[in-house]
């Protein structure tokens, strides 16, 4: 059930009709519940022997964990006085033990089903090349593995539940409905945003009463959503797919081309998404965090990656890159380096200081890269992520040190063009990892953008690319629209264009609003005939 589906839209609307409508309450949040299975069971119904699992296992996780915190508090205040300090001290590493086997437990079972989904024909086929076959002709089949709707998505989603119940961050759901609501929501089970138990759960299960100001900004978000998927997205997806299709039949030129043409496409399919997501949820009553912040101005990698996709760089900050850093083998490292002849020069004491920063975000990119899929390419899309962090951490003081001695003004409107333009282009070969199809590919795509640059052929073949000089004007002012729009959000630093519209008069609102409508009926993609293009990360 796609999003830009007109099945999808009237089973939304009947949704949010029978919520409203819903004489108790209380139980409102049951509608919702009813209606997330609804549509993951449409989208197939084997799918949901997955999600099923996810919420039962990561339920009683949660649960037992909680209940062996709670035991161990009221046996130390109950016997605790006459226990001598070493026996408290041993207890609670017992109880410790026991809660972090039940955490990995559950964890490895959720992970090694989305690995085992994900992964096992990508590490199939490179172990029977490493042997010396085909990588689908060796002694490791490769299976016929289907990838349930979402899986990534509510497997992150469920973890992080589980690992803040046993920091004790949140308490464990007790209500095991209330729990599957807030790991199968349908609004964002498809691609998120990632969402914490804190900042969601109490929301899905309050009760809501219709309010007109969230109708109108939840369907002002939907239909911005629409007109960056239907009028931008799907229609740029047309010139990429063919370039990538056999991109050596095209110059360096069309290369680069496509390259520019995937990085709006990829942003506006993907925060399109996300828009949908959270119009719908704001119409139910329900705030999901922003997951996008105008990444396309970001002055360095790490601060486009502070403005895409939020809440997974939240997710892993918090889940992988804070338990490495402060690991005791890194600090230990680090340790040693400062004691070190090394340790005691300049250059020396900042290596030492940044050194677990700048590793774990090597390792948090890597994992990055494999999230996006089971391909070397990945590997090497989060090895250049990282890596540029990782070294311009290291790097920092060589840096302060050029700007100061070439008189740069750091903060001049320049400086910040420049660092946003380089940032661009460090994303952008990013973005060609993503394109090709395989690392040898990217890197192919990347030698002929630099040496095959043929303006007056590459015209040419990009006006062969499946889109007529029409759509190529609508893109180029949909480019403008989300632009101008960009950056006003930045100047105020608001997230949405409803808070622009609100600040404007009845007309203007209207008169913005008919021609978003009249601009997706008449330059959208879609209608019999036609196949609309999957959201990117619908599958992820």
């Amino acid at each position: 059930m796609a999003f830009t589906t007109l099945t999808f839209f009237l089973f939304t609307a009947v949704v949010i009709a029978v919520y409203y409508l819903f004489p108790v309450k209380k139980y409102q949040w049951l509608i919702l519940l009813a209606a997330d299975y609804v549509f993951y069971l449409y989208a197939g119904y084997k799918f949901a022997v997955f999600i099923l699992f996810t919420t039962v296992t990561i339920y009683l996780a949660a649960i037992r964990i909680e209940s062996l915190k709670l035991r161990s508090k009221e046996k130390i205040k109950a016997e605790g006085k006459s226990w001598s300090r070493e026996e408290k001290k041993a207890y609670k590493a017992g109880v410790k033990k026991k809660e972090k086997t039940i955490l990995a437990l559950a964890l490895i079972a959720n992970f090694g089903i989305l690995v085992f989904l994900k992964y096992s024909n990508f590490l199939a086929g490179g172990i029977n090349q490493i042997l010396g076959h085909t990588a689908d002709g060796g002694p490791l089949p490769m299976l016929k593995l289907f990838l349930p709707l979402g899986i990534s998505f509510y497997t992150f989603q469920a973890a992080g539940y589980l690992i803040d119940v046993s920091r004790g961050a949140v308490k464990a759901e007790r209500n095991l409905l209330k729990f599957a609501l807030f790991i199968s929501f349908f609004p964002q089970i498809v691609q998120g945003p990632i969402s914490s138990f804190g900042q969601l759960a109490a929301q899905l299960t309050a009760e809501h009463k219709p309010e007109f100001i969230r109708f109108k900004l939840g369907l002002e978000l939907i239909l911005w959503g629409y007109f960056k998927k239907l009028v931008i997205a799907d229609r740029a997806v047309i010139a990429i797919n063919t370039v990538t299709a056999d991109y050596t039949q095209y110059t360096g030129t069309t290369i680069l081309a496509a390259g520019l043409l995937y990085a709006l496409q990829l942003y506006a399919d993907f925060s399109a998404g996300i828009d949908i997501s959270r119009g719908i949820a704001q119409i139910l009553g329900i705030d999901m965090v922003q997951n996008f912040r105008r990444p396309y101005f970001a002055t360095s990698i790490n601060d486009y990656w502070r403005r895409w996709h939020i809440t997974l760089g939240a997710w892993m900050k918090n889940y992988i890159f804070n338990p490495i850093a402060i690991s005791k083998l890194f600090l230990g490292w680090s340790k040693k380096m400062k004691q070190s002849g090394f340790g005691k020069t300049a250059a020396g004491a900042h290596i030492a200081r940044v050194l677990p920063t700048s590793i774990s975000s090597v390792i948090v990119f890597l994992v990055v890269g494999l999230w996006h899929g089971a391909n070397s390419k990945y590997i090497a899309f989060g090895l250049w992520n990282g890596g540029i962090i990782m070294f311009s951490i290291l790097l920092k003081p060589v840096f302060d040190k050029m700007c100061t001695a070439l008189r740069i003004r750091t903060e001049s409107f320049g400086w910040r063009v420049f660092r946003i333009i380089r940032t661009f282009i460090l994303v952008l070969v990013g973005y060609y990892f993503d394109i090709a199809p395989g690392f040898y590919g990217a890197m192919d795509m990347m030698r002929r953008t630099l040496v095959d640059q043929r303006l007056s052929l590459g015209k040419t073949e990009i006006a062969g690319l499946g889109l007529g000089k029409a759509d190529f004007l609508i893109l180029a002012i949909g480019m403008l629209i989300m632009f101008v729009i960009s950056i006003m959000e930045e100047k105020n630093q608001i997230d949405t264009p409803g808070e622009l519209l609100e600040r404007r008069s009845f007309a203007v609102r209207f008169a913005v609003i008919a021609i978003t409508v009249l601009m997706i009926a008449f330059w959208g993609i879609y209608g019999p005939g036609y196949d609309p293009a999957d959201f990117v990360y619908m599958q992820f």
